[in-house]
């Protein structure tokens, strides 16, 4: 739901034409639909040129209700070409989310009385393999039309002659067969790395201990609703007590999706060989009866953000502090003092745990990525939690060191103000402006010359006015919107333990910028991934039948 956008709530179905604000709008809620529940939903959308009438039926069924959600005249001539693009795309504001599309199809036909009229239908290969059954398809015109003697035509591309008519059928097959040779290269990339998955946890086992899915089930008891002390990344957090020892553990319960094991190898193989005292231990794991479980130290104070909005009294400045210096640490470790650097992608408050002693251990590892020093990481998907995303990453989706140094700073912004990242509830919204968000916030603070205002007002004044700017000041120097003028995590250190000063930060935010350079190599490895595909299927087509039989 985006009030900006006249939306009236945030369950409903609306047509935009050349325009984000919605011409027809139905609400969902009318129907029992919710788009939040993780149910299927199955979506049929019509178009008779005929009549000039638009239908929008909705349904957790596979069956086309009898009655449309919304049907209303429109004349398409307006806003569509006879040659254009159809694609899906889907967003989400608050943190990361899934959105997928199980099953789809289009059909299109033309009305003539000679020759008889043709048909051009396009369907996703993958239809026959998907878990639920395929959504009936609308009653086609043509069909309806076959006995008829006399048509007549709506269609620019109809009166052209069957010529056109056959040309973008033979194209919508060209571009099936592209895609199925896609689809193809993609899914056997991706059984290769499931194939060397397979054999991952073998070659790791003597890094942390493995421990009996019987020892753990038994710890957590039954892995009781009531011992769930977080939710990370793919996974549930339970408290779990080992009956060998009497050791108080944490219990990662991984999700049981292809997405959450693989989360769970790059968890465990990326943590299971870092050591720093700001880093969260992993006692071991376990891999038994379709399970995926990692063991980690308890921290008795749990995690910062319930530290900070959830404790009955204030974290004390000068924990907060020392919290700040022991994440930087941490980052600067996995920055620039491991054999291969680590990027973690997911740096939160949510995610840094505290010991008995308020230290910080940077935990939740499973969106981490390594890479060699110095090398250029791969594009990929943005991923985290909106708030703390640096807005390069979001742009090209290529996660570096700097893209951690702005969650950090999104985190010690966070940290000093007692605010969070975005804020939901609208008088604290009111409060922040800027649309909710943090670091605008502080940005417009330090404009206005008021740096200080932004500070955490349940401490009452009780903190070092010198610090706290200091503090401030690091969380907008992380979170400058150019990647190059952000400092490194190492320099981070130094500023906080006042080996270093405080990097000059203007007193206006700069407009956001991009290199020429990543700007390039974003396009070069789009260009190269498109090539590589496109090869794909040149040869199989060469070796094989795919493309014609797909055709």
């Amino acid at each position: 739901m985006d009030v900006e956008f006249d939306d009236f709530n945030g369950n409903h179905v609306g047509l935009d034409l050349n325009s984000m604000v919605s011409s027809q709008v139905g609400d969902l809620g009318a129907l029992d639909i919710d788009l939040k529940s993780g149910d299927l939903v199955n979506s049929w959308v019509e178009y008779d040129a005929s009549s000039g009438i638009f239908n929008i039926s909705v349904s957790y069924s596979t069956l086309k209700p009898k009655e449309p959600m919304l049907s209303f005249p429109l004349d398409l001539d307006h806003y569509v070409n006879d040659f254009m693009y159809v694609g899906f795309s889907g967003s989400t504001q608050g943190s990361t989310e899934v959105h997928s599309i199980e099953w789809w199809s289009f059909s299109s036909s033309f009305n003539s009385t000679s020759p008889p009229p043709p048909t051009a239908t396009l369907m996703n290969p993958t239809a026959n393999i998907v878990k639920s059954k395929p959504p009936s398809l609308a009653p086609s015109d043509s069909h309806l039309s076959k006995s008829s003697s006399s048509s007549s035509c709506h269609n620019q591309l109809c009166k052209q002659g069957p010529g056109a008519v056959a040309g973008v059928v033979t194209a919508g097959a060209f571009v099936l067969a592209l895609f199925a040779g896609a689809l193809i290269w993609v899914y056997s990339k991706k059984f290769k790395h499931v194939k060397k998955s397979e054999f991952f946890p073998s070659e790791i086992i003597k890094m942390p201990k493995e421990f009996r899915y019987k020892e753990l089930k038994a710890a957590t008891r039954c892995f009781d609703a009531n011992r769930i002390i977080g939710h990370g990344a793919f996974g549930t957090v339970y408290k779990g007590i080992l009956s060998d020892n009497g050791d108080i553990v944490a219990v990662k319960r991984c999700s049981h999706t292809s997405q959450g094991k693989n989360e769970f190898l790059s968890e465990l193989s990326i943590i299971g060989t870092l050591r720093h005292r700001n880093l969260v231990r992993l006692q071991g794991w376990c891999h038994e009866k379709g399970e995926i479980l990692l063991v980690y130290d308890l921290m008795p104070n749990g995690s910062l953000d319930k530290a900070l909005f959830e404790a009955r009294t204030p974290l004390p400045w000068a924990h907060r502090q020392k919290i700040l210096l022991g994440v930087a640490s941490a980052l600067a470790y996995l920055h620039q003092e491991c054999d291969h650097q680590v990027i973690h992608r997911d740096v939160k408050t949510s995610n840094i745990m505290l010991d008995e002693g308020f230290n910080a251990k940077l935990g939740d590892f499973g969106l981490a990525r390594q890479i060699e020093h110095d090398k250029s990481p791969d594009a990929t998907v943005a991923a985290g939690t909106m708030g703390y995303l640096a807005p390069e990453y979001l742009q090209t989706g290529r996660a570096t060191e700097k893209t951690d140094v702005f969650s950090f700073g999104a985190v010690v912004l966070e940290v000093a103000s007692g605010r969070r990242p975005i804020e939901r509830n609208a008088n604290a919204a009111a409060k922040v402006g800027a649309n909710g968000n943090l670091v605008e916030w502080v940005w417009s603070l330090r404009r206005e010359g008021r740096l200080l205002a932004a500070a955490d007002a349940r401490l009452e004044g009780n903190f070092n006015e010198g610090e706290m700017r200091r503090v401030l000041l690091v969380g907008l120097a992380c979170s400058h919107p150019d990647p190059l003028a952000r400092p490194t995590m190492r320099g981070v250190v130094q500023i906080l333990v006042g080996e270093a000063q405080v990097p000059i930060v203007p007193k206006a935010k700069p407009s956001m910028s991009f290199s020429t350079s990543h700007l390039l190599l974003s396009l070069q490895d789009t260009v190269s991934d498109c090539n590589d595909m496109i090869n794909f299927f040149s040869s199989s087509s060469e070796n094989s039948h795919i493309g014609p039989d797909l055709v």
